[in-house]
């Protein structure tokens, strides 16, 4: 099964690397990313996207701004980086695992002796959260894998995949696993306005290894629910609180359907996602650009004068979740704080 990277540190050149998500499928380009500014851009542009990526790439920034930053002074040049990291914080504010990152990231540096280390240790605390978070999307997928029957089609929204993540994948790294012990794992993804991360990402990651994808509108999905097409619903995470699951707008349609139609419906996703002190009541829900939902190419498909929402997100209430696939295991709604405490520590 591939095993590609979305994003990594090259040493040669001092850069982050990462496959830009907003030409795909029709190409395949590899972005060295050398300043703040511009991986501000590419988290707000979507060219790197996905919870776990974001944390990943979170952690890659603030490593990156130490790289830059010429301060001789440590507190000065510990005050610039933390600059820096505030500006790619705010980028995304629904997503918490970009500020996990960042902070896992500056919590260390905190400690440096001198800018030199200081460099040192934020690449190496970076490249840590890397690993860490492949082999926990491989956990997650050998857990997830379990609660797939030996013959099954799936249904998927967004992408949560390798390119939402280091590699393999939260979501779609459940269907990896599953299809390696040896199961039958046919998918529908949908396609997921308005960006289409579902048909183009989803559908190009499992065309790209070889497992049987169909794309379908969003809308299509409770049909194929009633005509028993479908046996298991299985998405990412934004973030979860104890009360609700966030991620790409459309998932709780999805899951209000597969309740009606006695469907399971999982989330897969690490222990940075969880948000044990927050409740939905706390979170912003990111409303992006009305480009995004008004154009298509430079084509306009909506009248100027009409009003547009355009939510990155919604919420799931926990009592419509299955069960939630985490490393460290599966956990059954309802979670109560001391669970996802206990999740983060």
């Amino acid at each position: 099964m591939n095993e590609t990277a979305t994003l990594w540190w090259d040493t040669a050149t001092d850069s982050l690397c990462y496959i830009d998500q907003t030409l795909l499928p029709e190409n395949y380009i590899i972005i060295e990313c050398r300043s703040i500014a511009r991986l501000a851009k590419a988290i707000r542009r979507l060219e790197i996207r996905g919870a776990p990526a974001l944390g990943v790439a979170g952690a890659y920034g603030v490593a990156l701004a130490a790289g830059v930053c010429t301060k001789k002074n440590l507190k000065t040049f510990l005050s610039d980086v933390q600059r820096d990291a505030e500006t790619l914080r705010i980028t995304r504010p629904t997503a918490v695992n970009l500020g996990w990152g960042i902070d896992r990231v500056l919590e260390k540096i905190a400690r440096a002796k001198s800018c030199a280390s200081a460099r040192s240790i934020a690449l190496d605390e970076a490249e840590t959260i890397a690993r860490e978070d492949t082999a926990c999307c491989h956990a997650i997928g050998s857990y997830g894998a379990d609660l797939l029957p030996d013959k099954c089609t799936v249904l998927t929204h967004c992408n949560a995949g390798s390119l939402a993540c280091s590699s393999w994948g939260t979501a779609l790294g459940v269907i990896r696993s599953a299809i390696d012990a040896g199961k039958e794992v046919t998918v529908y993804a949908c396609e997921t306005r308005p960006l289409l991360q579902g048909s183009r990402l989803t559908a190009w990651e499992l065309v790209r290894d070889g497992i049987q994808v169909t794309v379908i509108a969003d809308s299509a999905a409770a049909h194929l629910m009633r005509k028993k097409t479908i046996d298991a619903v299985l998405v990412g995470a934004d973030r979860i609180t104890c009360d609700v699951v966030f991620n790409k707008v459309g998932t709780y349609m999805h899951a209000v359907c597969a309740r009606w139609h006695r469907i399971p419906f999982y989330v897969a996703a690490p222990r940075s996602t969880f948000d044990a002190g927050r409740r939905e009541k706390d979170v912003i829900i990111e409303e992006r650009s009305r480009d995004e939902m008004t154009r298509i190419g430079n084509r306009c498909v909506v009248p100027e004068t009409a009003g547009v929402k355009n939510y990155a997100f919604d919420a799931t209430p926990m009592d419509l979740v299955t069960a939630i696939i985490t490393e460290q295991g599966i956990l059954y709604p309802p979670i109560d704080i001391d669970s996802l405490i206990s999740l983060k520590s």
